[in-house]
């Protein structure tokens, strides 16, 4: 059968698509980091020359610095971009630095204590990339020129990240003093390597983007794909009923000669069926799975059926009372249809033509089952092998 136009158009475009999505599929680059843990471990400068918003890079009179890592940090990251900080940093005021606006006549330590919230401007200006800037404020509490104060703190900087665990983290702070009659504002600044854990990851905008196409390239895919399917579907039914039609004719032409002998067939089944029948069941005693001379003469008659019908199958099917638990019963049902089925095969009937089913208690030919109080007489008549003449 030729492939319709339609359907020729569909599987194009549909193997179009597949390649366009692989194209456009998500990658690494698409995720981004939305909560961590952060520690940081650098070093601070401190300018408290008492104009250090006017004078921001008086590096050789305002700045103060040591030669060793003086500032650590501990932060918590949320996926919404605010995150919480504790820092605390050491520091040491020059001799003869600028320090209040006059110059300091010895070396005095800087110790703070601060924390903050700071808040990812990535949120607000989309993925940057390897570029994180933030905003934050908070307070805390310095000693500076022996000086204790309370400070409000403001923070701008920015991280740059090398991996999904480390970075460097750069940073400027306003301290205002909140005890304006004793101390002075000033300015620290900040550079640390970062290191970042219990990372969770999440799409960026641009991800998200490809994620929203490549769910619609999905549905559209799968619409093709639909149509590709009905469209086969039609076709394979339209090839089904020409062979349908082709084996009915076929049909119609043997059908009187296959009714005619199936009629026979059945006919002769049912009279071997009920020839069987009419020969009864084998009854066993109570937990016994031994053939009397009786059951011995009925299976002998049974032979006789079957090896004057050379084609003649028979199963026999081995049943028990209920009395005695379900395990027992099963198993005492296998021996008795064992031993119907062995009598049989030493008269000479070979054993492709005659098989066995066992089941137990679980199809008793009146009431007497478990809850039901009978005579023996009763339940005399579900320990039995019947016989079924198989196709």
């Amino acid at each position: 059968m030729k492939t319709s136009k339609p359907l020729v158009v569909a599987l194009v475009f549909l193997s179009t698509s597949i390649l366009f999505a692989q194209d456009v599929g998500l990658t690494k680059k698409d995720s981004i980091v939305q909560s961590f843990w952060m520690i940081t471990l650098g070093t601070n400068i401190v300018d408290d020359s008492g104009d250090e918003f006017g004078d921001l890079l008086d590096l050789s009179d305002g700045w103060n610095m040591v030669p060793f890592p003086s500032r650590i940090s501990v932060g918590r990251y949320f996926e919404n971009g605010l995150g919480v900080e504790a820092i605390g940093t050491y520091n040491r005021y020059k001799e003869g630095k600028i320090v209040d606006n006059v110059p300091n006549p010895e070396e005095v330590d800087y110790l703070g204590l601060d924390f903050r919230v700071s808040y990812d401007l990535n949120m607000i200006l989309g993925e940057t990339g390897f570029f994180d800037p933030y905003i934050g404020i908070g307070a805390g509490y310095t000693d500076a020129n022996n000086q204790g104060r309370g400070t409000y703190n403001a923070v701008v900087g920015f991280r740059t990240w090398f991996s999904d665990h480390w970075g460097l983290d750069f940073n400027s702070s306003g301290k205002w003093t909140m005890n304006t009659e004793n101390s002075s504002n000033h300015i620290q600044h900040a550079l640390g390597v970062a290191y970042r854990f219990e990372v969770e990851k999440g799409l960026s905008r641009k991800g998200e983007e490809k994620l929203a196409l490549l769910q619609e390239m999905e549905k559209e895919q799968q619409r093709i794909q639909d149509s590709i399917t009905a469209q086969q579907k039609a076709d394979e039914e339209a090839r089904l009923l020409a062979e349908r039609l082709k084996r009915e004719q076929e049909a119609a032409e043997l059908a009187s000669a296959e009714k005619a002998k199936k009629e026979a067939e059945d006919a002769k089944r049912e009279s071997l069926q009920t020839k069987i029948n009419d020969l009864g069941n084998v009854y066993f005693k109570l937990n016994s799975s031994y053939l009397t001379s009786r059951d011995k003469e009925l299976l002998d008659e049974l032979v006789s059926i079957m090896e004057s019908e050379p084609k003649l199958v028979i199963q026999v099917n081995a049943h028990t009372d209920s009395r005695g638990t379900d395990k027992y019963n099963q198993w005492l049902s296998e021996r008795r249809a064992q031993r119907t089925v062995e009598y049989v095969l030493a008269k000479g009937i070979s054993k492709e033509r005659i098989s066995q089913e066992a089941f137990g208690e679980k199809r008793l030919v009146n009431e007497c089952d478990d809850n039901v109080l009978c005579p023996e007489t009763k339940h005399a008549k579900n320990r039995r092998s019947a016989f079924t003449i198989m196709d």
